[in-house]
This record gives C-alpha cells, sequence and structure tokens, in this order.
C-alpha cells in the first residue's frame, strides 16, 4: 500500500523553480567534490533519514509501510525532482550525526528547529507548528496551571532521546525523574504500564496516543508549555539543495497543497485504521 501523493498540479508548479536551481548545481561546490544535490541527480536518489514513530508525521502501517504527513511531504519532493525517494528509519537521537556524516540527505521526524540543532545542520521550514504538551494518567497532573507544581522527586516523566521535550524536562523539572525512551512508542507504552506518571511529547503524538487509547484514561494537557516550530533538517553544506527545499515548501503552502495535506493527516483520524 503506497502513502498517497500530492495532486500533480504541484509537480508542474514547481518544475520552473527546480529546473532553474538544479542546473545551478555545478556552482555549489568545487567540481572536484561533488554537492549534495550533484549526488542527489547523478545517484537519482534522495536518502531521507525518518524516526517513523512520530504520528501522524511519519509511522509504519501494521504492513510496515512508511505514511504520514512528512512522509507525502518528502515524496512529492522526490517527484518534483524526477528522482527515487529511499527512506531509512533511524532513531530520533541519530538523524542530525547521520546528516552530519553524510549518510542521508534529509531528515524528518517531527523535528524542532532550535539555534543548538541549527549550528549543526541547516533547516528548511517551518512547515509546521506544534508544542510540548503533557499526556498523563490522571486529569489533575494534566490540569495542572503552576508548572511548579510539576516539579516533583515523586513524579516521572518519560520523554524522547534526543528531543526538546527531554531538554524542558530537564530544565523545567530539574527534581522530577527524567526517563528517556528511544521512541514515542516506547514512552506511550510506560505510560500504559504505569511506569511514568506522564509522557512529555509533541501535541500531535500525545493526541495521537489518546486516539489509538480510548479506554486507557489518559489526560492531555491541551495547552503547550512551549511553541515548536518543525523543520525539514538538511546538510549544511549546499545552499542550493536548501534554497530547492524552501522554495519547494512554499510552494506548497501558497497552492494550498501543504493545508490539504494537513487536514488529512491532523484533522481527520480515518488513517488509525492502518495502524498495527
Amino acid at each position: 500500500m503506497s502513502t498517497s501523493r500530492p495532486e500533480s498540479a504541484l509537480s508542474r508548479a514547481l518544475s520552473a523553480a527546480a529546473c532553474v536551481l538544479l542546473a545551478l548545481a555545478g556552482c555549489d561546490r568545487p567540481a572536484a567534490r561533488p554537492s549534495p544535490i550533484q549526488r542527489i541527480l547523478e545517484s537519482g536518489e534522495l536518502r531521507v533519514g525518518t524516526s517513523a514513530d512520530s504520528p501522524p508525521l511519519t509511522m509504519r502501517d501494521r504492513d510496515g509501510k512508511l505514511m504520514g504527513l512528512e512522509i507525502d511531504l518528502v515524496q512529492a519532493l522526490g517527484d518534483t525532482m524526477n528522482i527515487k525517494v529511499r527512506f531509512e528509519e533511524i532513531r530520533f537521537a541519530g538523524l542530525i550525526p547521520a546528516l552530519e556524516r553524510g549518510e542521508i540527505d534529509l531528515a524528518v521526524a517531527g523535528m524542532t528547529i532550535t539555534p543548538e540543532r541549527n549550528a549543526r545542520v541547516a533547516f528548511a521550514g517551518p512547515y509546521f507548528v506544534s508544542g510540548n504538551t503533557l499526556l498523563a494518567r490522571t486529569r489533575e497532573l494534566a490540569d495542572t496551571e503552576d508548572i511548579a507544581r510539576l516539579d516533583d522527586p515523586k513524579l516521572s516523566f518519560a520523554a524522547l532521546d534526543g528531543s526538546t521535550n527531554a531538554a524542558f524536562v530537564r530544565t523545567q523539572l530539574a527534581k522530577a525523574k527524567l526517563v528517556l525512551v528511544p521512541d514515542n512508542d516506547a514512552g506511550v507504552k510506560a505510560l500504559l504500564a504505569g511506569e511514568v506518571d506522564g509522557l512529555m511529547s509533541d501535541l500531535q503524538v500525545c493526541t495521537v496516543a489518546r486516539w489509538r487509547h480510548p479506554d486507557a484514561e489518559l489526560y492531555l494537557r491541551s495547552v503547550p508549555f512551549t511553541t515548536e516550530p518543525l523543520g525539514v533538517a538538511l546538510s549544511p553544506d549546499s545552499m542550493l539543495f536548501l534554497n530547492l527545499v524552501t522554495n519547494y515548501l512554499h510552494t506548497l503552502e501558497e497552492t494550498g497543497v501543504l493545508a490539504q495535506l494537513k487536514a488529512k493527516w491532523l484533522g481527520d483520524s480515518a488513517w488509525l485504521e492502518r495502524l498495527p
């Protein structure tokens, strides 16, 4: 089962801009060392890293196939460039190192654009704004207005290793116990098993967890603690590739395709039936 793709009108809208940028690729770096965009064109393949555990942005269906808003975005980019997209599943904490080593060309995983990350890699976007929030086993905890009440050594919170959610717990809830998890699914499982008092994660991740476990009596803090602009992470070595992806995202927004994808993945829960 393949993921749905934006309509062919998108490819037509992007063709002219993409052709100009791709024609200029040779100016990106000296000929002796091909630029990332030159390597992509010569190989005919775009290598994309994703954690595949940040629904509804990136996840796997019951058949193991990738789907989600970010998957559709990247697949449309590959169609525009007329190249094959090869996804590689990498744990969230390993995505930026993989970019730095040149093992992938870009990464999508609900990644927040932060100064610290932007000092290591480039970002196109944001294409979506989320927020760090709390999913808890009690309504009292989720509805707490004073964040200081959560900074309690008796409380424990799961958070994705390497994420801004984990950084939030470390800095704002230093007295509470931080339980690092390798992926969001592990965090949800720990919460359901009663191993932690709450899951600190992005709003959309917490929302989907509640959709998937309606009988688990999970409570969501509907007003996030933070504002999290999400972007596409790219190698810092190619301004032309960054320019191409930035223009691509802008075109998606201007043509209304991005709004359609958000409505599909964020406004309609029908795709939940495809999950394991």
